[in-house]
């Protein structure tokens, strides 16, 4: 059998081209799984899954604890604002004691970047990281792909532009990271305040007009402006930032071609997409939920396949 060439999924960018088609392909029996009468599948039955969200997280969290139980793993879920870490606990003292009870592996969420590879480094479990401050989200980045190519066949040679807060993203940057990979085209698009300095040197162009980004692109990911991140004003005011940045049915009916809306959620309506955007035939939002389960089966199933070596 193939096997990834890693034991944690910490971020894209530790991973290769041959690891991504690895993912897809099992993702894509797992679709078909997930689809069936009967959902579940006995393939991690002796596998113990820990997930720790130090962070809030509906959609995430809720994906990775199906996408566990439909491979019949033993899943407990801790959330950090009911824990030890608020008596002043370490991160490593909290898994350590977590790991105690004979835990295989642990998806973490963390608002500090590099806090998945920093447990990586000092515990004995396979690590998958569920998204670490600002800096990535690759299972996000993953099933974004996947959605790519199930919608438009591939995602090599596809023009993808990320528009919106780039800066506080880590969406953004498992995409870029995946998309480039693949053999995609990417531009991000938004305020110069909400587009980091070091994005060009990624390889990636700032395309600061919405409607020319719109009209180069076969694929466009609108990402939430994320306030909670701000400790500034990045810009004038959130009417302003839609009309700038926002995209609606007249703007997208208005473009030379049909394009693809993603989201990876949660959707302020009216700010970065309005209603009927989000719920036209254009939009793939839901398919990402949906391949979001698939991405985070194949990913778990594989690691825990080198664990159990």
């Amino acid at each position: 059998m193939k096997e990834l060439s890693v034991n944690h999924l910490l971020g894209i960018k530790y991973i290769t081209k041959s690891d991504i088609d690895l993912i897809f392909e099992t993702a894509d029996q797992f679709k078909e799984v997930i689809n069936r009468p009967i959902k579940k599948v006995p393939s991690l039955r002796d596998i113990t899954i820990a997930n720790i969200f130090f962070e809030n997280s509906t959609r995430t969290k809720l994906s990775f604890e199906l996408a566990q139980k439909r491979l019949s793993a033993d899943v407990m879920s801790f959330s950090a604002a009911q824990s030890s870490v608020k008596k002043g606990e370490t991160l490593i003292d909290t898994v350590s004691n977590i790991l105690a009870m004979k835990v295989d592996m642990v998806v973490m969420r963390h608002e500090k970047a590099g806090a998945a590879h920093f447990l990586s480094q000092n515990v004995k479990a396979s690590i998958i990281n569920a998204g670490d401050g600002a800096h990535e989200h690759p299972t996000q980045g993953l099933l974004d792909s996947f959605t790519i190519r199930e919608k438009l066949g591939e995602v090599g040679g596809k023009k993808v532009v990320i528009v919106g807060d780039v800066l506080h993203s880590r969406v953004a940057l498992s995409n870029i990271f995946a998309l480039q990979m693949q053999g995609a085209e990417v531009k991000v698009c938004g305020p110069k305040t909400l587009i980091p300095k070091y994005i060009e040197s990624l390889g990636v162009t700032v395309e600061p007009n919405l409607r020319k980004a719109l009209e180069w692109c076969d694929v466009a990911n609108m990402l939430r402006v994320q306030n909670e991140r701000m400790d500034v004003n990045y810009f004038p005011s959130t009417r302003e930032y839609a009309m700038q940045y926002g995209v609606n049915k007249e703007l997208l009916d208005s473009l030379s071609k049909e394009i693809v809306i993603m989201h990876p959620g949660p959707i302020n309506r009216g700010v970065e997409i309005t209603s009927d955007v989000a719920d036209s035939q254009q939009s793939v939002i839901l398919e990402q939920v949906e391949n979001g389960v698939a991405i985070r089966m194949a990913v778990t199933y594989l690691l825990a396949s080198k664990i159990k070596q």
